[in-house]
Formats: structure tokens, C-alpha cells, sequence
């Protein structure tokens, strides 16, 4: 068993090693039912199973806080919490340590990142998003009160202000506008249109360029030079405030977000989120003068995800908060060491300190998680806010004191236990000299027999929605919408290839399902973007290689696959929405699909039966089976189970299921009838679990493992995410980890032997009619009329989740809603597993 290395943390997987823990290894199961998302003791679980176990004082937020702003006197801190369902302006008072205020805005009204007060703190600036404007507040030195705004622009060409700053006379206001490319200087005295002046960036002549996306902003002691930290040029420019001029742009790391100046001015730190790292700025000499590495462990994959900083009082120490590890690290500025690390909830988006520097507030956009969602509203009756997973995880403040020397090697510890990211954890399953192959290799480069894999993405199901009937699993039938009569063949490939109650996606929505199952991660830019898009505020749709912004800097599994000279095609994953076959195209931004998109297999249009699609994939897959050149990864997206709800003239709900699965059976059906049967695993899973009640936990979901080399009859009740699938398939193909995420998952081992069972799959045709369609007289048709199919997940799912469960159900039986550890307005606190509520 190995030592950890030093105090600053240990590592438990190394890049390119598999190390599989000791339960896996012995070929035991574990079941962690009922085990994800908040707990009863103030701690909570990710669908990744990762632990939260937050230090110090939690209160609830408000829905994903993204911005904070601390008043001139310390008393209050003022929080933009910019999620999918009612944002908020919350303003919580350091001394009673409670949140004294809330602003709340619906759709289409919004908030987005900014806040800023005036040097006298009478007043308060919010940025509004899509709304372009920002909201101006009065504050008596107890509560805000809205004014007029300022608006920026009419709406017709969105600029999306985000960060903002003040002068040290209060007389300018400056304003990042992240869509607009620009930065704004507003005279706070006018408050007019006329009174703004612009500073653009990018190059508007170039129709591909999609700017440098400005985020946060940050203005020296003096007022004089005002930093900007750019989404999407791994730049910050330095711009003087006199003439609104870029004096100098500081190369940095990729995906800068957060910046923070030391009391005197000469040092600016910059987060880059996508690096991993924080870049130390001479502000002098405009120039890079060093850098704080934030991977937990030697060689590990991105993942950490710094997003925001903060620098004490006395500048010797630098807050780090680590979106992705959950923790925000303490670096002693002198040497740019990391001295350890404080936990934190699910992702840490702000970090500051009190004036005294006694204390750090940290706010978390997923609070503890989402949990069980079985109970539900009556129709009519409905609160949307409260019955979508995207809204379900609670956003926190935390308050911590800073750690000295002996509480933080203490609270590093727990955050090595959080992460799993300890080699004394970890069990070495075979020495470097076994070349036996194995189905699924113990570590990247091994042999398997597995030369080809088929990943199928599908859309938007839970487990209890499909499998729910399910008898040895942990299923809840009352919940089941489309069970045995319906998805036929779904239930017989989790019999025969293996029963997976417990694996869950790792992400929300559909905008970061792609990101999860293509790229093992969700970049902070689309963590931050989705819920605005989801909720009507004016937000592209850009997550699925439509914008550099919001890939991983080392891509996605198909860059992966380029990288290590593999074959692969894609089959309607990450290709441009606007394209037909026979002539599919990449998405914009995917050049490593330049000649690896089928021209003739549909992407997403739900007007195309996924029997069509299978036609399509059978049509080349003949072909490979004749020439013996089938790609060693294929990709195949398969988004009917997504349904129209009961939109007049369209299928109703379970005939677009029973479509999909039928599919999925007649692909499973030609792989195991082919040659490739010996030599090929088909993985199958969905994007996202939006879509449904399950009484485990929002986030599980439906998942299928199809190969000659699989147990048969098994129920495997190991926890799973998307990113143990991601991980399995990687090591069969002999890949490495794209992300910290995939490297710690566990692969799915327990459900492979490596002797094949070469008995072909019949596919099973469903009883329900897959030619069965809604009628005018439908339940709530003129409500599905209305919804925006053109692109998943652009239809309201609350609305969109009520039509398929009474549709199916009946108009009578009340649809089960998500339940949360939290509810809205209850003010919880929690501290050292005790709850208080706010009086």
C-alpha cells in the first residue's frame, strides 16, 4: 500500500493507470441506494459519487449562485443566483450569518454573473443577461430596492453583460458584454445609453469569429487600468480607463474566468479553468511571471476547474475555488504552493474573504445535490420551480474560517476522502508483465478481445420511467411509464446482457449530457450557460460543437480516437442541426469530423423514425461487413425516446419510445448475427434523465452493455455514472482518460468475463403500435402544438414532462415531482450535520 506523497494531497489514479478499488477488484457489489444527492447529516453525494462534506457553516442561496459582491463595510454580501428556474438577487448579512433578502425574477427577466457596489454602498449593480441591462438598487444599510435600470441595448443584438466593476469614485460603471464582445463604461450619474462608451474586441469583419466572450472584469486600486478576462482567448487585456484602450493582452492559460489583484496592486491572478491552473500576472510589466498548478495528483487529466479567486487582506495567501474538485485550494503567494485544501459543496463558483480575514464566503451552484423525485403536483396545480431536475440542487454560501496549519491538513484529508483521489485506496489488480487479455483491460495499451465499439446516445429517460417494472432490480413500477409492452427489447438486453439499478448520468440537461458522454466533463462554460438557454433568457444553444468555448481543451472522444490513429464515425452526435442526408455535416466547431460523419444517417429530427436511422447505420454496416473495415468506434445517436409529447398528428409518447427501442434491438440484432459478434461491445445510454420521476435519485438513468463477453442474467447493482461507461469503452479501445471524472470512475468490470457467448439477439417487436398517433382531443395537444421541438430540450420540460406522464398515466393520477434536501424559502442552515431553520 503506497504513502501519500506529501501534505498537499495524494494521487489515486495515475493518468493512463487503472487502478480499480478493492470492491470491484474482488468482483463484489455494493449497493448505495437511496445514497445520492443530499443527506440527513449535512453532507451530500454526487451522481459521479463523489462526497460532499462542506466545512463550516452552509446556508442556503438560492438557484446556482454565480456572482457575489461583498458591501464597502463587510456587513452583507450580495449574491446573482442565475440558475434555470426564479433567479435571484440575495443579500446575506455576515454578522447574523443569514440571508436577510431575496429578489426573485422569473422568466424571461434575469440576472447573470455581476454584481458591483458603489465605493459609499448606497448603491448596487446587478448585471441582467439577456436582458441587456443592468439593474440598479438603492440600499438603506438593510434592504435593496429595485430602480430604474440601465439598458443596453433593444434587445435585437444581445450583448449579455456579466462582469462589472466601479470606480473608486463611483462616477464610472464598467460592464463586460460577454455576446456583445465588449466593454462598456457607463456614467453613473446619467445612467443613459448616450452616456456609454465602447471597447470591442475580436474581429466583427470575420463571420466565424465568435469573439473573445469577456467575462470578468477588475479594476486596479487606482482606478486606472481595468482587466478583463476573455471565455474564449486565453487572454486578459489591460485597458486604460482614461481613453477606454487596450494598453496590453497577457496570454494566459485556456478558459480564463476569475481575477484577483494583492493589495498593492502589482500581481493579478487568473483562473483558467480549462488548464487547470492560475496564471501570476506582473501588472507592471504586463507579462507572465509564473503559474499555480491545481491538478490533485502528478500527470492527472483536466477536471479542477479553478473558476474564481480571491487574495487575503494581508496578500500572502490566494483562495482558489475548484469547481470540479469541489474544494477551494490555499496558495501561499510567496512560493505559489498550494498549503491544502478547504472542501467544499458541488461546484464552488465565488470565493472571497471578510475584510479582517478571518473568513472565506463560498458559494456552490449545486448546493448537495438533487435526490428522489416520487411525489408530484395535481394537474393545473403545478409549480414548475419545483419539479425539474434543473432547479432541484440548491445553491449555498458557505462560511469557513481560514484554516491555520493543523485544520488544514485536516480538512485536506476530507477532501481527499471526498474525491477518492488517495493511492491508499487503490488496488493494483494485475502486474505490468500479464498480457492475458481481458474484455475489459486493467490498464490503457492492454489486449482485449474487443476491437470494435458501438455507443448509442439516446435522450432524456430515468430508470423507474423504463425499468421501473423490473422485478430484481430496485425499481419503483408505479412509476413506470413505458414498461415491458413498450420497450420489449430494453427489458430483454438488461435480463439477458446484465441489469444496471444503479448507474446515474452525470449531468442535468441535454446541453451537458453531450458534453458528459462525449467529453467526460461539462466545462465551466456550459455548467454557467445551459440554465439561462433552458429557461427562455436569451441564451444560445451552443454546447454541442457550436462554439470553442465549451469543449474541453483536449477535445472530445472523437479527438481522442484521431489522436491515438483509431477509425471512427459519427452517426448524427455532434453534427450540424442545419443538415440533411445525404449530405450530414460536422457541427462548426468539430474539425475532428472532417470526413467521419455518415452523410446519410439523419441527426436530430424527431420527424425521422429511428427505424429510418438503424436503415441508415445497417446500409454501412453491410458494407463493413464485407470489406472487414468497420471503425473501431462508432458513434450513433438515437433521440426518439425524447418524444413530442401529445403534439396533434405526431406519435404519441410510447410509440416514439417503442420506435427507439426497436431500434436499439435491430442494432444489437446485426452486430450479433455479423462476424464482429466475437470482437465488438455496444454500450448504450442516455444523455440526460430529465425527463421523468425516479424515486432514487433525478439523476439515474437507463444503461445497457451488449457484447459476446458479457455475464449473462446478471443484476449488477455496482455504482455507475457516464463516466464508468466512458471509462470501460476507453480501456477497450486504449484510450486514456479524457478528464479527473473518467479517471476515477469505476469501470464496469463486474459485468464482463472473458469467455464469449457467441448466442446471437432476436430483436423483440413491442405490442405498442409504432404507428399510434395523438389526436386533436389529446391531453393538453394545443400545450405540445406550442413546444419547440426543433432541438432537444428546447420545450419547457415542466410542461413538456406533465403532457408524457398524463398522456400515459391519465389525466387523473398526479405526476411525481422531484423532492430536495432543500426547499425554496426555507432559509436552512446547516453546520456540523444539525439543522437551523432561520427565524
Amino acid at each position: 500500500m503506497m504513502k501519500p506523497r506529501n501534505k498537499r494531497w495524494t494521487a489515486g489514479l495515475i493518468f493512463g493507470t487503472l487502478l480499480i478499488g478493492g470492491a470491484v477488484a474482488a468482483g463484489t457489489q455494493t449497493n448505495f441506494f437511496g445514497l445520492i444527492g443530499p443527506q440527513s447529516d449535512g453532507t451530500g453525494l454526487t451522481p459521479n459519487h463523489w462526497t460532499l462534506a462542506p466545512a463550516g457553516l452552509s446556508v442556503e442561496i438560492g438557484d446556482r449562485p454565480m456572482g457575489t459582491a461583498a458591501s464597502p463595510d463587510g456587513r452583507y454580501v450580495a449574491v446573482s443566483n442565475d440558475g434555470q428556474g426564479v433567479q435571484s438577487l440575495a443579500l446575506f448579512d455576515t454578522a447574523t450569518r443569514k440571508v436577510v433578502q431575496r429578489i426573485p425574477y422569473s422568466s424571461p427577466e434575469s440576472l447573470y454573473l455581476g454584481v458591483a457596489w458603489s465605493p459609499d454602498g448606497k448603491t448596487l449593480y446587478a448585471s441582467a443577461g439577456g436582458n441587456n441591462k443592468i439593474r440598479v438598487y438603492s440600499f438603506d444599510g438593510s434592504q435593496l430596492s429595485e430602480g430604474a435600470p440601465i439598458v443596453l441595448a433593444d434587445g435585437s443584438a444581445p450583448s449579455y453583460p456579466a462582469g462589472l466593476a466601479v470606480s473608486p469614485d463611483g462616477k464610472t460603471l464598467y460592464a463586460a458584454l460577454n455576446l456583445g464582445n465588449a466593454v462598456v463604461a457607463i456614467d453613473t450619474g446619467s445612467r443613459a445609453a448616450t452616456s456609454l462608451k465602447t471597447l470591442r474586441f475580436g474581429d466583427p469583419s470575420k463571420p466565424e469569429d465568435i469573439g473573445t466572450l469577456p467575462y470578468a472584469l477588475l479594476l486596479s486600486p487606482d482606478g486606472k487600468t481595468l482587466y478583463v478576462s476573455h471565455w474564449n482567448a486565453r487572454a486578459v487585456s489591460l485597458v486604460d480607463t482614461a481613453t477606454l484602450k487596450t494598453t496590453a493582452q497577457v496570454k494566459v492559460g485556456d478558459h480564463p474566468t476569475g481575477l484577483a489583484l494583492t493589495p498593492d496592486g502589482k500581481t493579478l491572478y487568473v483562473a483558467n479553468a480549462n488548464s487547470d491552473s492560475v496564471s501570476v500576472v506582473d501588472t507592471v510589466g504586463a507579462t507572465v511571471r509564473g503559474e499555480v498548478k491545481l491538478a490533485p495528483y502528478e500527470g492527472a487529466p483536466a477536471g479542477s476547474m479553478p473558476n474564481a479567486l480571491s487574495v487575503t487582506p494581508d496578500g500572502q495567501t490566494l483562495l482558489v475555488a475548484n469547481g470540479g474538485n469541489n474544494d477551494v485550494a490555499v496558495v501561499d503567494t510567496a512560493s505559489l504552493k498550494v498549503r491544502g485544501l478547504v472542501p467544499t459543496a458541488w461546484f464552488p463558483s465565488t470565493v472571497s474573504t471578510s475584510r479582517d480575514g478571518k473568513f472565506m464566503y463560498v458559494t456552490n451552484m449545486k448546493g448537495l445535490g438533487a435526490g428522489p423525485n416520487p411525489d408530484g403536483p395535481v394537474p393545473n396545480k403545478r409549480n414548475p420551480q419545483e419539479q425539474y431536475i434543473a432547479n432541484m440542487a440548491r445553491g449555498t454560501l458557505q462560511v469557513v474560517a481560514i484554516p491555520g496549519e493543523a485544520e488544514l491538513s485536516t480538512l485536506t484529508a476530507q477532501v481527499v476522502k471526498n474525491n477518492g483521489f488517495d493511492e491508499t485506496r487503490c488496488v493494483l489488480t494485475r502486474s505490468a508483465a500479464d498480457t492475458t487479455p481481458h474484455a475489459v483491460p486493467r490498464r490503457v495499451g492492454d489486449p482485449s478481445p474487443i476491437k470494435h465499439v458501438i455507443y448509442v446516445i439516446k435522450e432524456n429517460r430515468t430508470y423507474d420511467q423504463v425499468l421501473g417494472d423490473v422485478k430484481g432490480g430496485n425499481g419503483d413500477a408505479a412509476l413506470t411509464l413505458f414498461g415491458q409492452d413498450v420497450t420489449p427489447n430494453q427489458h430483454a438486453l438488461a435480463s439477458t446482457f446484465g441489469l444496471f439499478d444503479n448507474f446515474y448520468a452525470d449531468a442535468e440537461v441535454s446541453a451537458d449530457g453531450h458534453n458528459w458522454t462525449m467529453g467526460g466533463v461539462a466545462t465551466d462554460y456550459v455548467q454557467k450557460n445551459w440554465p439561462a438557454n433552458y429557461s427562455g433568457r436569451n441564451r444560445p444553444y451552443d454546447f454541442e460543437g457550436d462554439s470553442p468555448a465549451s469543449a474541453p481543451t483536449g477535445g472530445y472522444l472523437f479527438d481522442y480516437a484521431k489522436r491515438a490513429g483509431l477509425s471512427y464515425r459519427s452517426y448524427g452526435e455532434f453534427t450540424d442541426f442545419a443538415s440533411k442526408p445525404p449530405n450530414m455535416q460536422p457541427a462548426r466547431f468539430m474539425p475532428a469530423l472532417a470526413d467521419h460523419v455518415s452523410p446519410t444517417f439523419p441527426g436530430y429530427d424527431l420527424a425521422v423514425t429511428d427505424q429510418s436511422r438503424v436503415d441508415a447505420w445497417k446500409t454501412e454496416f453491410g458494407g463493413y461487413v464485407k470489406d472487414g473495415k468497420l471503425p473501431q468506434l462508432s458513434v450513433i445517436r438515437l433521440p426518439r425516446d425524447h418524444t413530442a409529447g401529445t403534439r396533434a398528428g405526431a406519435p404519441t409518447p410510447s410509440a416514439y419510445v417503442a420506435d427507439n427501442d426497436l431500434a436499439v434491438g435491430r442494432l444489437v440484432e446485426a452486430v450479433s448475427n455479423s462476424p464482429y459478434w466475437k470482437d465488438t461491445a455496444i454500450f448504450v445510454v442516455e444523455d440526460d434523465a430529465q425527463n421523468g420521476p425516479d424515486h432514487v435519485d433525478a439523476h439515474r438513468t437507463t444503461a445497457y452493455v451488449v457484447s459476446a463477453y458479457n455475464k449473462r442474467n446478471l443484476p449488477d447493482h455496482t455504482f455507475y455514472s457516464t463516466v464508468s461507461m466512458l471509462r470501460t469503452l476507453e480501456l477497450m479501445l486504449g484510450l486514456p482518460p479524457m478528464t479527473q471524472f473518467d479517471a476515477a470512475a469505476t469501470p464496469m468490470v463486474a459485468a464482463f468475463q472473458n469467455t464469449p457467448d457467441l448466442t446471437p439477439y432476436k430483436a423483440v417487436t413491442p405490442r405498442q403500435p409504432l404507428d399510434q398517433m395523438n389526436t386533436a382531443s389529446a391531453y393538453r395537444q394545443e400545450d405540445s402544438q406550442a413546444l419547440d421541438l426543433s432541438h432537444e430540450d428546447r420545450a419547457d420540460m415542466a410542461t413538456f414532462n406533465d403532457i408524457i406522464w398524463h398522456s400515459v398515466k391519465g389525466k387523473g393520477t398526479p405526476m411525481p415531482a422531484p423532492k430536495t434536501a432543500f426547499h425554496a424559502g426555507s432559509f436552512a442552515q446547516v453546520q456540523g450535520g444539525k439543522e437551523e431553520a432561520d427565524r
